[in-house]
């Protein structure tokens, strides 16, 4: 068992470190206006801004889909995960809400309890990729906010997520 766990920490740190190394590649260079002076930290430093909230692709990916009665991360987001753990790392004042969601079948109670177990599934992989707890808040909404109305598989699939929400930058 020891070898095990020693081995999925392994994968996770090389997991993570690929995360941010992605991030200093595929982040475009900005045009250089002589005009303005630059006011944000340079593009060298490697650290996310509160500009990149907007212009990072990965950033801009601020809600997390889950499957059917489910409150577990699908891998495709593990990648979201990363790029906003390594925000709030670079960013100790930043603030997220993490608001969790479900589609409308189901009681009022148990909605309001999946929103809350998939928003701590958030919060437990934004600090499992290195943020920091205190910088999180979970709220559920249950079936109180959906995104879709429509009664049917396609729209009930975009009303089960979490959404990030920067309450601080």
């Amino acid at each position: 068992m020891n070898k095990t766990v020693r081995v999925a920490l392994v994968a996770l740190l090389c997991v993570g470190a690929a995360a941010c190394s992605k991030k200093a590649e595929v982040k475009p260079q900005q045009p250089v206006d002589n005009n303005q002076v630059a006011t944000s930290q340079p593009q060298t430093s490697g650290k996310y801004t509160p500009e990149d909230l907007d212009r990072d692709a990965c950033l801009r990916q601020r809600v997390v889909y889950f499957d059917f009665d489910k409150d577990e991360i699908k891998p495709e987001f593990q990648q979201i995960m990363a790029c906003h753990a390594k925000y709030l790392q670079d960013r100790p004042t930043a603030q997220i809400r993490l608001e969790g969601n479900t589609d409308e079948r189901g009681t009022r109670e148990y909605n309001l309890g999946l929103g809350e177990r998939r928003g701590n599934a958030v919060s437990g992989a934004l600090t499992a990729a290195g943020g920091s707890a205190s910088q999180l808040n979970v709220i559920s909404y249950g079936k109180e906010k959906p995104v879709c109305r429509e009664h049917n598989e396609d729209c009930w699939g975009k009303n089960r997520r979490v959404e990030i929400v920067y309450t601080a930058k």
